[in-house]
């Protein structure tokens, strides 16, 4: 693959609804450029993109693939991206370095996968062709799709293309501006009679947007002349690149079906490196520096991805932004201060990878065995460091507890889980203390599951997953006194210590509280330490369900020892006697955390959320329209949110997203209360 000047290089991610056909599509337009010698399918696993062994087994796209394919007028590097809510880490990668877009829908009708891809596309001020996919499939209907979008992202979908047909009758496209049909079996010719009064409908719709673009244009139009194939060309060039058009082209993937047409549409309508303009970087000062995307110069590239081989080892996907990275050569990490030895530099197509002496700017590669350098840190020259601005990576909603299958499991479980996260932002490893459990967290069950699928594949460690247990916690409510002597005589020193607690309950979070009221001595100070210590292991398990007690009080108000067998011991064994009874006499309750949960859904779905929260337990705190979402707060129970994630997402049809995070601990009502003491108490069982 060779070298391409920045004017000549399209980077263009592929978004869409999980399974509209995106990455059928990535193997359509690889094969029409020769770039592949046989068009491989998503179904049978054969698909260049879909290249991990989970991705052919489940026959979805669960990982960023770099498919780069050339043409007479020059390089695109395709970036398919997963369509599956779980991996919106991989999503968000693709468009930090893509400059467009285009945002695949099946010819059944906008999706819900749909209206997000188009939000973040928004979001990210990316130019973007919409490709209507699937025509030779039932229930095929263009010109509703068509509405759909409009009526969803406005008039600036603006129809290129009009299909010959449809599901099994689908024949070819004509294409609005030459007013051509493109037959599939490569044929060229007239627009059939049937279709001529909505072809001409549509060019004529096509025109008034390419003319809205260019004043000259507009201004020949008003004038009643015509416009040639190049002016509207132009026009929708302009539109598209400034996001006042979105092109709507249509086709069949698995048909191959409107690659050709597709592909000429990138290189004319979607912006180069160049055309998107200078990108802002900031030197170690925190001042701003714009980066002209020249391959002369210093170098300054972005991580966006990580991936880690069992064979070759950790692969950083990178792009450049401005100068040119060469083969075997030094640069500096500037996001943390080490310098960095570059080996063989390639060009990724799936999982293949082609040797390449440099990677100049605007053009996308990859290295192999750096050894300090992660997703999203920036490569520069040493003489000049900059940061680029990195990836927006989601934050972690649904969290499985993962434990080794075996001993030699174990032993490989801490280094599985630091590659794991290495190669997958979005995850995240923590370790609760309370539950000593540890958990891994992602974006729902699918992306944990695929995580521990990869452990066992790519480190050896074979992990079992299961849900998190609540870090419940029990307390007293009401103040009591406890005595207790221990007195031990086993020949020559015996043990002897003897106290009088005082336990009472303290404010919600001010934990465990120790007085010292002794008078007279009655309890020497050597020994008070050891009651501090009796009390503090005492509270570690509860009596209500050995949950750890909080929020308590403990005074030493009296006591007695003995001159030979008091010991520090035996005032730590009589505490923990005394603090066990008390607590027994204290009015102890279970204690559950309490969660601030923020829920953004679209107007529609308020009632069924509220109604939801209120099943759950919550308490709905205020509700804030947001432009035809609403965002609903409540405090929640974490038992009640251990799966929400997913419940969510069934009860929006996608649409819901949410934050959460510990607020308080509150009194379990009583007939949740004894669910959870019976289980605990099985639990107990079931260790001994």
């Amino acid at each position: 693959m060779k070298a391409y000047p920045p004017d000549r290089i399209r980077n263009v991610v592929l978004l869409s609804h999980g399974g509209a056909g995106k990455t059928s599509l990535a193997e359509a337009l690889l094969f029409h450029t020769g770039a592949i010698n046989r068009l491989g399918r998503v179904d049978d696993g054969t698909a260049a993109g879909d290249f991990e062994p989970e991705e052919q087994r489940r026959h979805i796209s669960l990982s960023l693939a770099v498919l780069p394919c050339e043409t007479a007028e020059g390089k695109v590097n395709l970036l398919d991206a997963p369509g599956y809510p779980d991996f919106l880490g991989e999503v968000k990668a693709a468009l930090r370095v893509a400059d467009a877009a285009v945002l695949v829908c099946a010819a059944t009708g906008v999706e819900v996968g749909t209206e997000q891809a188009w939000g973040l596309l928004e979001a990210a001020g990316l130019p973007r062709l919409f490709f209507v996919n699937k025509m030779d499939r039932e229930n095929a209907d263009f010109l509703r799709t068509l509405e759909q979008a409009q009526q969803q992202f406005g008039q600036k979908c603006v129809a290129v293309h009009l299909p010959i047909g449809a599901q099994a009758d689908f024949r070819g496209l004509i294409d609005l501006i030459t007013m051509q049909a493109h037959l599939k079996d490569g044929g060229v010719g007239p627009v059939p009679e049937g279709l001529q009064e909505v072809a001409e409908t549509l060019r004529e719709k096509l025109v008034e947007a390419a003319c809205e673009t260019d004043d000259d244009l507009l201004t020949k139009y008003l004038e009643g002349e015509s416009l040639s194939e190049e002016e509207v060309r132009r026009g929708l060039a302009v539109g598209t690149r400034s996001g006042a058009i979105v092109p709507v082209l249509a086709g069949s993937a698995l048909q191959n079906a409107g690659a050709d047409l597709l592909l000429a549409a990138m290189h004319a309508w979607l912006p180069s490196p160049p055309e998107r303009g200078s990108i802002e970087a900031h030197d170690p000062q925190g001042n701003s520096v714009a980066l002209e995307p020249s391959p002369d110069g210093a170098s300054a590239a972005l991580v966006f991805k990580t991936s880690a081989d069992p064979f070759v080892g950790k692969l950083t996907y990178f792009r450049v932004y401005t100068g040119t990275l060469h083969s075997d050569s030094h640069v500096w990490n500037a996001s943390r201060g080490r310098q960095e030895r570059l080996g063989q530099l390639y060009f990724l197509r799936g999982k293949a990878q082609e040797p390449t002496a440099s990677v100049g700017a605007g053009d996308i590669g990859a290295v192999a065995k750096l050894a300090e350098t992660l997703t999203g840190d920036t490569l520069t020259a040493r003489e000049r460091p900059l940061l680029l601005p990195q990836p927006s990576f989601p934050s972690p909603a649904f969290c499985v507890a993962v434990s080794p299958k075996t001993k030699a499991d174990l032993d490989k479980m801490s280094a599985a889980l630091a590659r794991l996260i290495e190669e997958d932002p979005t995850l995240e490893i923590r370790r609760e203390a309370d539950t000593k459990e540890t958990l891994l967290c992602g974006l729902g069950e699918t992306h944990t599951d695929v995580a521990a699928e990869r452990m066992r594949r790519k480190f050896g460690a074979e992990m079992a997953l299961t849900t998190p247990k609540v870090a419940y916690k029990e307390t007293i409510t009401r103040k009591t006194q406890s005595e207790y002597r221990h007195r031990k005589q086993t020949g020559g020193h015996g043990q002897y210590g003897h106290v009088f607690l005082e336990l009472e309950p303290v404010a919600r979070g001010d934990g465990f509280r120790f007085e010292d009221r002794i008078a007279g001595g009655v309890v020497p100070k050597q020994y008070i330490p050891g009651v501090e210590k009796g009390s503090m292991e005492c509270l570690q398990e509860g009596v209500v369900a050995g949950f750890p007690v909080v929020d308590v009080k403990v005074t030493l108000y009296d006591g007695s020892y003995h001159p030979v067998d008091s010991s520090d011991m035996a005032f730590q064994l009589a505490a923990s006697h005394a603090t066990r009874n008390g607590l027994g006499q204290a009015s102890p309750v279970l204690l559950e955390p309490i969660y601030f949960l923020g829920v953004t859904v679209p107007d529609a779905f308020v009632g069924d959320i509220m109604s939801d929260l209120n099943g759950r337990r919550g308490r709905v705190i205020g509700t804030t329209p947001q432009d035809g979402l609403t965002l609903i707060e409540a405090h929640v129970p974490q038992a009640e949110l251990l799966r929400y994630a997913l419940e969510l997402r069934a009860l929006t049809q996608g649409r819901g997203t949410f934050t959460n995070e510990f607020s308080s601990y509150e009194e379990v009502p009583a007939a949740v209360a004894q669910r959870v003491i019976a289980e605990a108490k099985r639990e107990a069982v079931a260790r001994a």
